[in-house]
């Protein structure tokens, strides 16, 4: 009987010490996954801190960008609202890769969003696109990355990280909107002087900050003022609007074209080489000529002017010097354009 009960005790020994190693597994799978949850909360707080005070939406989504990298290592950030026509992205890259990536995630960026596109591989990059749906705030993110592609918990937490960022987005394009309506030509609908001395500077930071190529590009209408006195400042006022509306269908969204007074424009070109500006800028000179406006001076047409930024030079040395050049090609004979 003695043995009996001395088994019975060995026993009740050893399951207790199984109850207890299954409690105390229970508890510390509980306190890592507390840990898990305490360290994702500090982290989307972080997220929080970031966006708080950004105004507008390329600064926004570099924040963010940068942001996820300490925890999702990414290529590119991209973000689309079709509804608004804003668009902009974030890259680590620089040169021909660059180029690469930024055509491609704006390609993505241009596509409906269905199942079949949410996650592909393009290019030698994992796409991940994402729906942004609030209301007044619906848009497209996109995600590039080479090498692996995301794992499921890094799916998981930018799922999360986009939750937190919806409304600063919503309140950049609030914010954005009220900016156009006070710095819109109410002509022709383009950004007028006020938005480019708004923005001009963030830009030039930009390019700064990441070594980045940026170019502006100064246009004057040739024979504008015989359009007036021939065909009067009303149709002066339509040819004015066709001439933006050409403008516009050239440009990407990225860049800042700006009716700066009369038939005077100015074009911000941001990650744009002077090669590259040339051959836009080319195509300008043909998209006004193909509007097919003759006066009896002759055929409506543009001048282009292009200097490039130039670390340490100043605003208005930059505007003038861009400014120099443009008249260079008024005198080379109108409907061209001139560098430096």
């Amino acid at each position: 009987m003695h043995q009996v009960n001395l088994m019975n005790a060995k026993e009740l020994e050893n399951q207790v010490d199984v109850q207890v190693a299954a409690t105390m597994e229970n508890l510390m799978s509980e306190l890592t996954h507390y840990r898990h949850q305490s360290e994702k909360l500090k982290k989307i707080n972080t997220l929080y801190q970031r966006m708080a005070g950004i105004l507008d939406l390329p600064t926004m989504i570099e924040a963010y960008s940068i942001w996820l990298m300490e925890f999702v290592d990414h290529d590119l950030i991209g973000y689309n609202n079709p509804d608004r026509q804003r668009m902009h992205m974030f890259c680590s890259y620089h040169g021909p890769k660059r180029r690469l990536a930024i055509q491609l995630a704006q390609e993505m960026l241009g596509q409906s969003l269905d199942q079949n596109t949410r996650i592909t591989k393009a290019e030698g990059f994992h796409v991940n696109k994402w729906g942004l749906d609030s209301t007044d705030c619906y848009g497209v993110l996109v995600l590039l990355r080479k090498g692996k592609p995301l794992s499921e918990e890094e799916l998981l937490f930018i799922d999360e990280s986009l939750v937190i960022l919806v409304e600063p987005l919503k309140r950049a394009l609030e914010y954005e909107e009220i900016f156009a309506q006070a710095h819109k030509d109410n002509l022709t609908g383009l950004p007028n002087r006020f938005a480019f001395e708004e923005r001009i500077g963030s830009i030039i930071e930009q390019a700064n900050r990441h070594g980045r190529p940026l170019t502006l590009a100064a246009l004057d209408l040739d024979h504008f003022k015989a359009v007036n006195d021939s065909m009067g400042h009303v149709m002066g006022d339509k040819v004015l609007q066709q001439v933006a509306e050409a403008l516009k269908q050239q440009i990407r969204l990225t860049d800042l074209l700006v009716r700066m007074g009369g038939d005077e424009f100015l074009l911000v070109l941001p990650d744009t080489s002077m090669q590259d500006a040339r051959y836009l800028a080319e195509r300008l000179c043909l998209a006004v000529e193909q509007l097919n406006v003759v006066t009896d001076a002759g055929k409506l047409a543009v001048s282009i002017g292009l200097s490039e930024w130039k670390t340490g030079i100043e605003l208005d040395e930059w505007m003038e010097k861009a400014d120099d050049i443009l008249y260079q090609a008024k005198a080379n004979g109108r409907a061209q354009v001139a560098i430096n």
